[in-house]
């Protein structure tokens, strides 16, 4: 695929280097959830203990997390390594 001034394969590498970054920021997330809780943050149902063991750092119940997985997420969806500005250096 021509590219400009890219050289071959620079755009694959553009969005591989994009979803390992995202892998890395969701990884760190997780990491960084510390203990599960035993309710629920935002209902304050009781979290059961099935999923507690299943999710380490779970905050929410089924249905919240649901919810809240529904909702349109709050990424800016910008690729700032495929800009052309960083193509042409």
């Amino acid at each position: 695929m021509a590219g400009g001034w890219a050289r071959d394969g620079a755009v694959n590498e553009q969005i591989e280097a994009s979803i390992a970054d995202e892998l890395q920021r969701l990884k760190q997330r997780r990491a960084a959830s510390g203990e599960s809780f035993t309710h629920c943050a935002e209902c304050e149902e009781e979290i059961p203990e099935a999923r507690r063991k299943a999710i380490p750092g779970v905050k929410l119940c089924i249905e919240c997390a649901s919810e809240r997985d529904a909702r349109p997420a709050a990424h800016s969806g910008i690729n700032r390594r495929g800009s052309k500005d960083s193509q042409l250096k």
